[in-house]
């Protein structure tokens, strides 16, 4: 089963945000998680949100870099959701599965 799907049925790809910058993926985790890369004037960025617990950003250069990096952030996440649902409101486990996601990224 596909965990993923494209945030607001892919509508936001292509779409400028209010920095100036432009969506270039944007997926969504059934379990509450948010992934964007954008391109702006001078960075490309991914972004990575789960919601009501954690925000974090990388920059990049070179728009492979950061594709790749997407790829490997989305799997990592995407893994982290699924452990956070199965700690069932055990916060230290989820806090530690966050602390592990973010210096595995940093």
């Amino acid at each position: 089963m596909n965990d993923w799907f494209a945030y607001n049925d892919g509508r936001s790809a292509g779409e400028v945000t209010k920095e100036g910058g432009v969506i270039l993926r944007d997926d969504e985790h059934r379990l509450g998680a948010r992934i964007t890369l954008k391109r702006d004037i001078n960075y490309i960025s991914i972004s990575c949100h789960i919601y009501k617990r954690m925000d974090h950003s990388r920059f990049f250069r070179m728009i492979s870099d950061a594709d790749r990096e997407y790829k490997s952030m989305k799997t990592a996440l995407g893994n982290m959701m699924i452990m956070i649902d199965a700690a069932a409101g055990d916060e230290i486990k989820v806090w530690e599965a966050i602390s592990e996601f973010v210096r595995q990224f940093p």
